[in-house]
């Protein structure tokens, strides 16, 4: 009897988290097909409650605000984009570097929106490590320190941590993207903007050439 009744109770407690989990995917496949229809800057909480046909307080016992959703629907498309960036092969230039980030920079950078809440959550990589953003961020610094170990003594200087020039090329994206949005560069293709600043900062000192 004892064990029935635990049984029992654990299957209580499974019911309303297997519930809440269907809720919360409900709002998100709702707010993905908003996204697909409007873009990012059409996203409403009041159309997503809509859509997904439950009240708005529901919305705000899954996410604190909309700027979370919208974190965590660009965090997961940022993986996904870096994953397939990471399955490729190591670029072999510096300038190979630059066009390898494109697809990266260019979802980033798609508008504004989607830019302010990069930006909103790249400041706060180091603390808020359960966003996906920053996490991503994390990842991006670990892929270029990977690429800059394969490429130091070749194309990549040597006299600097690989860890601190990763961390310097993410610096550089993020100021490549900013640039996208000033009438001077607008025109001109993510890796355009950002292979300037990786050369003086990746390769090797003249002196060691």
């Amino acid at each position: 009897m004892v064990k029935k009744t635990a049984k029992l109770a654990c299957m209580e407690t499974r019911a309303p988290q297997k519930r809440r989990l269907e809720t919360r995917q409900k709002l998100i496949d709702a707010a993905e097909a908003i996204i697909a229809e409007r873009g990012y800057a059409g996203l409403r909480v009041e159309d997503v409650v809509a859509r997904a046909q439950v009240a708005k307080g529901t919305f705000f016992s899954h996410f604190d605000d909309k700027d979370r959703l919208m974190a965590l629907l660009i965090g997961q498309e940022l993986e996904r984009i870096l994953d397939r960036i990471a399955k490729g092969p190591t670029p072999a230039s510096i300038d190979e570097f630059a066009i390898r980030l494109a697809p990266l920079m260019e979802y980033m950078a798609q508008d504004r929106v989607v830019f302010d809440v990069v930006l909103r959550f790249s400041g706060a990589a180091a603390i808020e490590t359960t966003e996906l953003i920053s996490l991503n961020f994390m990842h991006q610094v670990e892929l270029f320190t990977t690429w800059i170990n394969a490429l130091r003594g070749t194309a990549i200087r040597t006299d600097v941590d690989p860890m601190l020039l990763a961390e310097g090329v993410h610096a550089f994206v993020i100021q490549a993207m900013a640039l996208k949005f000033c009438a001077l560069h607008n025109t001109n293709k993510s890796h355009e903007r950002l292979a300037p600043y990786l050369e003086p900062w990746l390769a090797p000192p003249k002196s060691a050439q």
